[in-house]
């Protein structure tokens, strides 16, 4: 994954302590790090040390995570990267245990929050070991990694349902299942954010496939579908991003169906007719969101976009006519 075309650096076999680390104190003094004295020691043993640079806000990291993360990884006394992913304008969400395997940043990870910033020194059993991972790194190596946690979701208990049998899964508890949903959606979010369309649609389509179970109370009812509606409407606007207006317009009116009056479903459905240049179902969508909500200033420029897109569409079969009768015209004559 490391885009400084240095391989996959934090994804290699998983290491494991192979006998007693050193001490803490010896690490600082043979470190060619002088921050290392002060910093923070998470394993116990010096095998992992901290220290912040930025502090983050909200939870920290939790265990079999998925996190978007900037790092740059370093030997002693070298100070080009042997991996980095700062090249990157948007890096992939890491699952902990899957995609990052190095023992040292997992337990590092786990100790900080959204927007932070820190750096660490893992000693070879927290890194890659007594063999190290040629030709890059060289046997009992002392690795820092600088590390800025962008975003992460707790995707562990949406990970493990989807690892279930069908028949497992419709076992789970609703509010299980509705967790997961949103747990799916949010990573549907942070895709669509990042502008990976497609991708954010294969997450929503997952999430709204284990919305299809029949409720047992109208309670239960009006709890899926709200979580459907949310899904729905995310999956049209997705598909109107990948220009395909029909799909788009499909799931809108899926939305519908659940809430006819709903605003965004409704504009979603409008801006879709007229994508496929449909002016009177687009109008019929538009005038109906409108009248929701009448100062949307979206739905009252894509009204706009409609009248000239429409004002231009006549002019256009107004033209053609005339060449077509003049063309008539001159082979009568």
């Amino acid at each position: 994954m490391a885009d400084g075309g240095s391989g996959n650096m934090v994804g290699e076999a998983r290491a494991r302590p192979e006998g007693r680390a050193q001490p803490a104190e010896r690490a600082a003094a043979v470190s060619p790090f002088p921050w290392l004295a002060r910093a923070r020691d998470l394993s116990g043993d010096g095998g992992v040390r901290k220290e912040e640079l930025h502090p983050g806000c909200g939870q920290a990291v939790p265990p079999g995570a998925s996190v978007a993360v900037k790092y740059s990884g370093y030997l002693e006394h070298c100070d080009e990267p042997f991996c980095t992913n700062c090249y990157s304008k948007s890096p992939r969400l890491m699952k902990l245990g899957k995609d990052i395997t190095l023992l040292g940043l997992e337990i590092g990870l786990l100790t900080m929050k959204k927007g932070e910033a820190a750096r660490f020194v893992f000693m070879p059993d927290y890194a890659y070991g007594r063999q190290g991972c040629p030709p890059l790194i060289p046997p009992n190596a002392t690795v820092m990694f600088e590390v800025e946690v962008l975003d992460f979701l707790d995707s562990e208990e949406s990970d493990a349902f989807f690892e279930l049998t069908t028949e497992q899964q419709d076992t789970f508890p609703l509010q299980k299942v509705l967790k997961v949903a949103d747990t799916e959606r949010e990573f549907g979010n942070y895709l669509f954010r990042k502008q990976h369309f497609e991708s954010a649609k294969d997450r929503y389509k997952r999430a709204f496939s284990i919305l299809s179970r029949s409720p047992s109370s109208e309670e239960e009812r009006c709890q899926i579908d709200a979580s459907k509606l949310l899904v729905l409407l995310n999956l049209s606007l997705s598909y109107l991003k990948l220009e395909r207006p029909a799909r788009a317009l499909a799931y809108g009116e899926k939305a519908l169906e659940i809430d006819q009056r709903n605003a965004k479903a409704l504009f979603r459905c409008g801006q879709a007719c007229l994508c496929m240049t449909e002016y009177e179902k687009a109008r019929d969508f538009l005038v109906r969101a409108q009248h929701i909500q009448p100062f949307n200033h979206d739905i009252n420029n894509e009204l706009k976009k409609l009248a000239s897109g429409y004002r231009d569409y006549m002019e256009k079969e107004k033209e053609m006519c005339c060449r077509m009768f003049a063309c008539l015209n001159s082979s009568s004559g």
